[in-house]
């Protein structure tokens, strides 16, 4: 995996014959009560090492492009206006910036249900984002989220049930914790795997020191902890790497084992 270029919104990396590019739509502020403990109690005590701004978390919001040159797939898709927040829905000044045609786009995979992921399907003018969108994979227990603004889509959704193929180079894991549906997509290339996942980890100065360390809004905590444990293990595999929508952006990075927990080693420089 190799930074090859970047911008203010974007960073491309080439990964073997694929490239890999990462779209910044912005980043949220969250309070730190938002993170628990294995009893879903917060936390007493937040680590020296997780910095705040102001009294809030920050967390990146990031979304990725994948593509051989022929065929692409866009895996989550940002806010739009839905957060009604400026310093978020930036990822079509992304696409622009990264020089990729949102017009043929036809192939969308969501990682999760929730508003910063699947929003920006429809711009904020309420047209559709992608012209030519053939196809919307998100998981089977999140499919019901197409209803109201993103109702005309729903006769695209392919609901993922268990792993699948999306095409020959890009695999659909459900992983359900953060969300009954939560998927993680598993790109594969002769430089090794990568795994693009939503909101396994939203804090990435705390969750890699302590895994266990859950946040509110997963649906059901123990599992989101069990799945984060799993996908952990594997990123610590050679030629193993990792795409997560709220690490710092650019967001990709290689995962080490470091005891019983991991250290999380980017591979490009932040995007401010």
């Amino acid at each position: 995996m190799r930074l090859i270029s970047s911008g203010r919104h974007h960073a491309r990396f080439e990964f073997g014959e694929l490239q890999v590019i990462s779209l910044r739509d912005g980043y949220i502020d969250m309070p730190p009560t938002r993170l628990r403990d294995e009893q879903g109690r917060t936390l007493p005590v937040l680590p020296v090492a997780v910095p705040l701004v102001g009294d809030n978390l920050r967390l990146s919001v990031n979304a990725f492009y994948v593509t051989d040159g022929t065929r692409s797939v866009l895996i989550d898709t940002g806010a739009s206006d839905n957060w009604h927040d400026p310093t978020m829905g930036l990822i079509y000044a992304a696409l622009d910036e990264a020089g990729v045609d949102s017009a043929q786009i036809t192939d969308v995979a969501i990682t999760h249900n929730h508003e910063d992921h699947v929003s920006g399907l429809i711009t904020p003018d309420g047209s559709e984002a992608f012209a030519k969108l053939e196809r919307v994979w998100i998981g089977a227990g999140d499919a019901a989220v197409f209803t109201g603004r993103l109702d005309p889509l729903r006769d695209r959704v392919v609901p993922v049930a268990h792993r699948i193929a999306i095409n020959d180079w890009t695999t659909a894991i459900p992983t359900p914790g953060h969300t009954p549906g939560h998927t993680v997509y598993e790109i594969a290339s002769s430089a090794g795997h990568l795994l693009i996942w939503g909101d396994t980890v939203h804090v990435p100065t705390l969750q890699f020191d302590q895994p266990e360390v859950s946040w509110e809004f997963d649906s059901d905590q123990a599992k989101a902890r069990v799945a984060r444990a799993a996908l952990l293990e594997r990123l610590s595999l050679p030629n193993h790497f990792v795409a997560g929508a709220h690490l710092d952006s650019p967001g990709i990075a290689r995962v080490a084992p470091s005891g019983t927990s991991y250290t999380l080693q980017y591979l490009a420089p932040r995007i401010e």
